[in-house]
């Protein structure tokens, strides 16, 4: 499987900082170790471009973050102290999600291990998001050519709502997010489909409402292309979730959404998304179930554009 990641994504953060980084590593090394990645597969991403950032961000955020000018209030709504590192890490997660969205068209699916900041807005970061990596991936292929329609599937435990803000005029953007009802953040957007659960949701729950609403979700959206934000902040167990998906159930989740995308021939990036065990261990280790699936995957779906040169 093609995936996206590169050793900046990684950087320090000050000691005791909730935010799990050592977990792209760990992520990497796991599917590195398991075969499920040769080295020749993996692709550094370079620094996302200005001018690509732009197609979704507004000049005075980017001064500011270019900066380093951000405010007392921004720092602290974006939950991670500035630097030059987080900087160039932020802009390394953005163009891995477009490469990604790229390699997934040519080969019908692919990863990003990183990415999934679905808090940023246009003109401002919160919850651990400095960039809205899916909605600038979408833009670009979108400005290349590559699709006209477009679907966010969303399953992190919290509402995309920069997501939901950014592409809420885009008619050719289907976002879907299901969530938890009563999770950060408080104040939600609307999505094009926003299912919201209750604390405690468990693998019945979670994955009968998955099933009832993600056939629909593709009717409606018609994608060229699906943009998955995987995270695993649902599961039991997640420092800043309230849901109860066990690992088993967050298996069966990662093959149904898999599956339906198959069946629909659909190509579909894969992004990691939240997920906050008690260690980055732990939770590298739940992010890992999806690539297991996808890798299974690869070379199965066959993108869009594949079946036309092939005359399909």
């Amino acid at each position: 499987m093609k995936v996206c990641y590169h050793p900046g994504y990684v950087i320090p953060l000050p000691e005791g900082h909730r935010f799990p980084m050592p977990k792209f590593g760990l992520l990497r090394a796991i599917l590195r170790d398991e075969g499920l990645v040769r080295d020749a597969d993996v692709h550094e991403p370079e620094p996302a471009t200005w001018g690509d950032l732009r197609r979704v961000h507004d000049e005075a955020w980017l001064g500011d973050l270019a900066h380093g000018t951000l405010s007392r209030e921004a720092e602290r709504r974006l939950g991670l102290p500035w630097s030059e590192a987080l900087l160039r890490r932020s802009r390394l997660a953005v163009q891995g999600t477009v490469d990604a969205v790229e390699l997934a068209l040519e080969h019908g699916i692919a990863a990003n291990l990183a990415g999934g900041t679905h808090h940023a807005f246009a003109g401002h970061g919160e919850g651990f998001c400095v960039f809205n990596d899916v909605a600038v991936a979408i833009r670009v292929a979108r400005a290349r050519g590559r699709i006209t329609r477009a679907a966010v599937i969303d399953l992190d435990v919290h509402q995309g709502n920069g997501t939901a803000a950014l592409f809420a005029d885009d008619p050719d953007t289907f976002t879907f997010s299901m969530h938890a009802r009563r999770c950060f953040p408080f104040r939600k957007q609307t999505s094009s489909l926003d299912v919201a659960l209750e604390d405690g949701a468990d693998d019945l729950t979670y994955l009968g409402a998955l099933a009832a609403h993600l056939p629909g979700v593709l009717e409606r959206a018609r994608p060229d292309l699906v943009v998955y934000i995987a995270g695993v902040d649902p599961v039991a167990g997640d420092r800043l979730g309230r849901l109860a998906l066990s690992r088993a159930g967050l298996h069966a989740r990662e093959r149904a959404v898999l599956d339906a995308l198959r069946a629909h021939g659909v190509p579909v990036a894969l992004t990691v998304g939240g997920g906050y065990q008690s260690t980055p261990r732990a939770t590298a280790e739940l992010h890992a179930v999806a690539h297991r699936v996808a890798a299974g995957h690869a070379n199965v779906v066959r993108s869009r554009g594949a079946r036309s040169r092939a005359g399909g």
